[in-house]
Protein backbone atom coordinates (compact mmCIF):
# COMPACT_ATOMS: atom_id res chain seq x y z
CA UNK A 1 0.00 0.00 0.00
CA UNK A 2 1.09 3.04 -1.09
CA UNK A 3 0.04 6.76 0.73
CA UNK A 4 0.93 9.50 -1.86
CA UNK A 5 -0.17 13.37 -0.73
CA UNK A 6 -2.13 14.85 -3.66
CA UNK A 7 -2.35 18.29 -1.69
CA UNK A 8 -2.43 20.05 1.48
CA UNK A 9 -4.87 23.19 2.18
CA UNK A 10 -4.64 25.54 5.06
CA UNK A 11 -7.18 28.44 5.91
CA UNK A 12 -5.07 31.75 5.77
CA UNK A 13 -6.05 34.76 7.74
CA UNK A 14 -9.51 35.75 7.75
CA UNK A 15 -10.51 32.22 7.57
CA UNK A 16 -12.37 30.34 4.88
CA UNK A 17 -15.90 29.50 4.01
CA UNK A 18 -14.80 26.32 2.71
CA UNK A 19 -12.04 23.95 1.48
CA UNK A 20 -12.34 22.52 -1.80
CA UNK A 21 -9.67 19.83 -3.86
CA UNK A 22 -10.47 19.49 -7.52
CA UNK A 23 -9.31 17.69 -10.39
CA UNK A 24 -8.36 14.75 -8.22
CA UNK A 25 -6.44 12.20 -10.00
CA UNK A 26 -8.11 8.94 -11.12
CA UNK A 27 -5.32 6.04 -10.77
CA UNK A 28 -5.36 5.22 -7.29
CA UNK A 29 -8.01 2.49 -5.25
CA UNK A 30 -8.85 4.96 -1.54
CA UNK A 31 -8.48 8.48 -0.57
CA UNK A 32 -7.93 9.47 2.97
CA UNK A 33 -8.26 13.00 4.22
CA UNK A 34 -6.08 14.09 7.49
CA UNK A 35 -7.78 17.32 9.12
CA UNK A 36 -7.18 19.74 11.81
CA UNK A 37 -9.50 22.50 11.93
CA UNK A 38 -11.64 25.44 14.46
CA UNK A 39 -14.60 27.20 13.62
CA UNK A 40 -16.35 30.24 14.21
CA UNK A 41 -19.25 28.41 15.81
CA UNK A 42 -19.95 30.90 19.00
CA UNK A 43 -21.66 29.21 20.74
CA UNK A 44 -20.39 28.17 24.30
CA UNK A 45 -19.81 25.17 24.92
CA UNK A 46 -20.10 24.15 21.71
CA UNK A 47 -18.77 21.88 18.93
CA UNK A 48 -19.15 21.95 15.16
CA UNK A 49 -18.77 19.63 12.60
CA UNK A 50 -18.36 19.39 8.92
CA UNK A 51 -20.52 18.40 5.81
CA UNK A 52 -18.29 17.14 2.95
CA UNK A 53 -19.65 16.57 -0.65
CA UNK A 54 -18.36 14.70 -3.53
CA UNK A 55 -18.55 16.14 -7.28
CA UNK A 56 -21.47 18.95 -5.78
CA UNK A 57 -23.97 16.62 -5.09
CA UNK A 58 -25.90 18.05 -2.34
CA UNK A 59 -28.82 15.20 -3.16
CA UNK A 60 -29.99 13.51 -0.11
CA UNK A 61 -27.45 10.23 -0.84
CA UNK A 62 -25.50 10.58 2.15
CA UNK A 63 -26.12 7.90 4.53
CA UNK A 64 -24.42 8.84 8.26
CA UNK A 65 -24.17 6.74 11.17
CA UNK A 66 -22.69 8.60 14.65
CA UNK A 67 -21.15 6.15 17.43
CA UNK A 68 -19.56 8.85 20.31
CA UNK A 69 -18.33 9.59 24.02
CA UNK A 70 -17.20 12.72 25.93
CA UNK A 71 -16.48 11.06 28.73
CA UNK A 72 -19.17 10.28 30.51
CA UNK A 73 -21.64 9.27 28.40
CA UNK A 74 -22.06 7.20 25.07
CA UNK A 75 -24.43 7.39 22.42
CA UNK A 76 -25.33 6.91 18.58
CA UNK A 77 -27.50 8.05 15.91
CA UNK A 78 -28.21 7.92 12.30
CA UNK A 79 -29.69 10.14 9.25
CA UNK A 80 -29.49 10.17 5.67
CA UNK A 81 -28.35 13.80 4.44
CA UNK A 82 -27.52 16.09 1.58
CA UNK A 83 -23.96 15.58 2.97
CA UNK A 84 -21.63 13.28 4.72
CA UNK A 85 -20.57 14.40 7.90
CA UNK A 86 -17.28 14.36 10.36
CA UNK A 87 -17.20 14.34 13.54
CA UNK A 88 -17.44 17.17 16.28
CA UNK A 89 -14.78 19.64 16.73
CA UNK A 90 -14.48 22.53 19.22
CA UNK A 91 -14.73 26.07 17.80
CA UNK A 92 -11.87 28.24 18.07
CA UNK A 93 -12.63 30.46 20.66
CA UNK A 94 -9.79 28.34 23.09
CA UNK A 95 -8.13 28.03 20.06
CA UNK A 96 -8.76 24.27 20.14
CA UNK A 97 -8.80 22.54 16.92
CA UNK A 98 -10.38 18.81 16.26
CA UNK A 99 -8.49 16.44 14.51
CA UNK A 100 -10.05 13.61 12.35
CA UNK A 101 -9.21 11.53 9.36
CA UNK A 102 -11.77 10.15 6.31
CA UNK A 103 -11.13 7.02 4.55
CA UNK A 104 -13.46 7.04 1.37
CA UNK A 105 -12.95 3.36 -0.04
CA UNK A 106 -13.19 2.81 -4.25
CA UNK A 107 -13.39 6.34 -4.96
CA UNK A 108 -12.40 5.89 -8.64
CA UNK A 109 -15.30 3.10 -9.18
CA UNK A 110 -18.82 3.08 -10.55
CA UNK A 111 -20.36 1.87 -7.58
CA UNK A 112 -21.42 3.40 -3.74
CA UNK A 113 -18.55 5.12 -1.60
CA UNK A 114 -18.16 3.68 1.69
CA UNK A 115 -16.43 6.08 4.08
CA UNK A 116 -15.71 6.16 7.73
CA UNK A 117 -14.30 8.65 10.01
CA UNK A 118 -12.25 8.96 13.05
CA UNK A 119 -12.30 12.00 15.13
CA UNK A 120 -11.43 13.81 17.95
CA UNK A 121 -12.32 17.43 19.54
CA UNK A 122 -9.45 18.77 22.03
CA UNK A 123 -10.00 20.68 25.24
CA UNK A 124 -9.26 20.41 28.97
CA UNK A 125 -13.00 19.34 29.65
CA UNK A 126 -14.94 16.27 30.50
CA UNK A 127 -17.11 17.24 27.49
CA UNK A 128 -14.22 17.01 24.74
CA UNK A 129 -15.56 14.15 22.33
CA UNK A 130 -14.44 11.01 20.40
CA UNK A 131 -16.61 10.23 17.73
CA UNK A 132 -16.48 7.80 14.86
CA UNK A 133 -18.69 8.17 11.69
CA UNK A 134 -19.89 5.46 9.35
CA UNK A 135 -20.94 7.24 5.86
CA UNK A 136 -21.79 6.79 2.22
CA UNK A 137 -22.13 8.44 -1.17
CA UNK A 138 -24.58 6.72 -3.00
CA UNK A 139 -23.47 8.37 -6.21
CA UNK A 140 -21.85 6.07 -8.51
CA UNK A 141 -19.24 8.40 -10.21
CA UNK A 142 -15.91 8.50 -9.66
CA UNK A 143 -14.84 10.87 -7.38
CA UNK A 144 -13.38 14.08 -8.76
CA UNK A 145 -14.07 17.06 -6.23
CA UNK A 146 -14.59 17.08 -2.48
CA UNK A 147 -15.66 19.91 -0.86
CA UNK A 148 -15.54 20.78 2.87
CA UNK A 149 -17.47 23.32 4.72
CA UNK A 150 -18.53 23.88 8.78
CA UNK A 151 -22.36 23.14 9.16
CA UNK A 152 -22.75 25.73 12.31
CA UNK A 153 -20.20 28.23 12.21
CA UNK A 154 -19.70 30.24 8.86
CA UNK A 155 -15.73 30.10 8.77
CA UNK A 156 -12.62 27.17 9.31
CA UNK A 157 -10.93 29.57 11.06
CA UNK A 158 -6.68 30.65 10.07
CA UNK A 159 -4.58 27.79 10.61
CA UNK A 160 -7.42 24.94 9.56
CA UNK A 161 -5.82 22.15 7.42
CA UNK A 162 -6.98 19.69 5.19
CA UNK A 163 -4.33 17.02 3.55
CA UNK A 164 -5.69 14.14 0.67
CA UNK A 165 -4.00 11.67 -0.03
CA UNK A 166 -4.13 8.80 -2.52
CA UNK A 167 -4.10 4.95 -1.46
CA UNK A 168 -2.90 2.93 -3.98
Amino acid sequence: MTMTLIETITVGSGGAASIEFTGIPQDGKDLQILMSFGSNFATVPGADYCSITFNSDTGSNYPNLFLYGDGSTAASFGFTGTASRTPWFEQDASGDFGNMSCYISNYASSSAKSISYDGVSEQNATAATQALVASGWTGTDAITSIQISPVQGTLLVEHSTASLYIIS
